[in-house]
């Protein structure tokens, strides 16, 4: 991860000098850089760099609302997603001015995510095949300016979240279940029969290897948001489309060749989160995982088995990661702290995703 001293090491002179006043402020003070989607007070969405205090480093206006946002391993490029439906994809170089926009294909758009392999060589990008109702992972030549080369079938509907497997043999991907299409806005089409599952991906064929599908009782728990956990397995999140008070679960931890684990959650933690997890981090050990529900205004840090080390409520609490030795945390409603601190009020808005940068 990037402390403030690696960072603009990394950076240069030229992009130290290119800062406003504000911003070589913000960077002097800092511990840590994040990346992130924000609201800026004049009302435009922007992908942004923010320090370990909220305090804005630099912002690229975006068409629309962003989402989340991932990081090249190799060149340290991020690339910051639109919010479905959008059709954009920001590419930049945290480090420099240097960015350019991606377009999603024909008959595609965006679902927020993506992830890149391990050798930094290829993107991918979850996406909506929305005339065939089908969930598309695209896949993107970084070497070649980010041309769109193929794509594989995510193994079911709505593909929200991927994440790299320990060993990067395979993609995970949460396939949310829920079927939309760009005519009808952000509807959700289909809720009456969705059928979420997590698939396995090999990533050297694209051949889906292993799928984890939902119990017929929980068909509206959409699975939406993944974490690296303990012992090379993964965490996921869901939000669930039912009733809020619906008894449902809403973490759970799988491997390839293992059934689903449900964290038991305390029952007055889980109801805090009013059914709805937008956003998920890990420690790196995967034993400790965050969760934060803007519509249950609830940040949780559970352990291992669900059992509650941290709660806390906070105005449209969602962005959470993991920085040095704490959780980070931000909210559409401008707060920005770590997980067990008081936070500090910022004039931006954060979107649902932060990111630590890695360097």
């Amino acid at each position: 991860m990037w402390s403030r001293r690696t960072f603009l090491k990394a950076a240069g002179a030229g992009f130290t000098a290119s800062l406003l006043p504000a911003e070589t402020w913000a960077l002097e003070r800092a511990d840590a850089v994040f990346a992130t989607s924000i609201l800026k007070p004049d009302g435009v969405h922007a992908a942004a760099l923010v320090t370990d205090r909220g305090d804005l480093v630099r912002a690229i206006d975006l068409p629309g609302r962003g989402h989340d946002v991932t990081q090249c391993p190799m060149t340290g490029k991020t690339v910051t997603f639109a919010r479905r439906p959008g059709t954009f994809a920001l590419v930049m170089d945290p480090r420099s001015d240097d960015h350019e926009m991606l377009t999603a294909a024909e008959g595609r758009h965006f679902y927020g995510h993506g992830a890149f392999s391990p050798d930094g060589k290829l993107l991918y990008a979850s996406e909506n095949d929305f005339d065939n109702a089908r969930g598309i992972v695209g896949i993107y030549d970084a070497t070649d300016g980010f041309r769109r080369i193929d794509e594989w079938s995510s193994g079911g509907v709505g593909p929200h979240d991927m994440l790299l497997s320990a060993d990067a043999r395979y993609l995970c991907v949460a396939n949310g279940g829920i079927e939309t299409h760009p005519d009808f806005g952000r509807a959700k089409l289909n809720l009456a029969t969705m059928q979420p599952n997590l698939c396995w991906i090999e990533r050297e064929s694209g051949h889906v290897v292993a799928t984890h599908s939902l119990p017929p009782e929980w068909h509206q728990l959409s699975t939406r948001h993944l974490a690296a956990g303990p012992e090379g397995s993964i965490w996921f999140a869901c939000q669930h489309e039912g009733q809020v008070s619906d008894p449902v679960p809403l973490l759970g931890r799988i491997a390839p060749d293992e059934d689903i684990l449900w964290a038991d959650i305390p029952e007055g933690a889980r109801q805090s989160l009013r059914n709805y997890v937008g956003s998920i981090a890990s420690s790196p050990d995967g034993a400790q995982v965050a969760l934060g529900s803007p519509v249950g205004n609830s940040l949780l840090v559970v352990g291992a088995n669900g059992e509650v080390l941290l709660s806390r409520t906070l105005a449209d609490v969602c962005g959470v990661a993991w920085r040095g030795d704490a959780f980070r945390f931000s909210s559409g409603s401008g707060l920005f702290g770590t997980a067990s601190t008081e936070p500090v009020q910022q004039e931006t808005g954060f979107d649902h995703h932060l990111l630590t940068l890695a360097g």
